[in-house]
């Protein structure tokens, strides 16, 4: 996890990742570095990997990892991007995807409530992509996405739920899923409801 303002209280949630039977390292930056400088700065925790994942901190995005594996090594691009079309685009700003599921540009948010596709904030990339990402503070979706384009950056629409809590409306409809998103995150093939509550 890539940390840094009040790392000590996710770091005290979450611990090690064992009650989830993961393994939890953390990337604490010492100064905001952004969406892409975070991102650099874990660089140390990547080992060898060739692609990774990463996801924003601040959504949820209901998604089929296996077929976002899938359809980020069949195009072969640099990055794969989670997408989701919402009826109200005007706080987000907006993809635009070819007939072959190739972005071709992004759009600032222009604050009017049209139809339009957004970057959902879950990625794949190809270790490549480091190369690309500066030292230092660095924004993903400003700095860094516009300009590899031409190594290929892909869309993959998604259809599942999906909550961005930037607005105070979302925050409370997260805090209302949260229950049922803990049960699911806890959940495991063969274990009865019962189990799952006590661990």
């Amino acid at each position: 996890m890539c940390t840094g303002h009040l790392a000590g209280q996710i770091e005290e949630r979450f611990g090690d990742g064992r009650t989830w039977d993961v393994v939890i390292e953390y990337s604490e930056e010492s100064r905001p570095l952004g969406t892409a400088g975070a991102v650099k700065f874990a660089d140390r925790y990547l080992a060898e990997d060739s692609d990774f994942v990463i996801m924003n901190g601040d959504s949820f995005m209901e998604i089929d990892f296996r077929e976002f594996v899938r359809f980020h090594r069949e195009h072969g691009g640099l990055v794969s991007m989670a997408v989701r079309r919402v009826p109200d685009s005007s706080r987000f700003g907006t993809v635009e995807v070819d007939t072959v599921n190739r972005v071709v540009a992004f759009r600032e948010k222009m604050g009017i409530p049209v139809p339009g596709i957004i970057n959902a904030g879950v990625y794949l990339f190809s270790r490549a992509m480091l190369k690309h990402i500066p030292d230092g503070p660095a924004s993903l979706e400003k700095d860094v996405f516009p300009r590899v384009l031409e190594h290929g950056v892909y869309a993959l629409e998604q259809y599942g739920m999906f909550i961005d809590i930037g607005t105070p409306e979302d925050y409370a409809r997260a805090q209302e899923l949260y229950s049922s998103l803990a049960e699911a995150a806890l959940s495991k093939p063969g274990m009865e409801p019962s189990d799952r509550r006590s661990r």
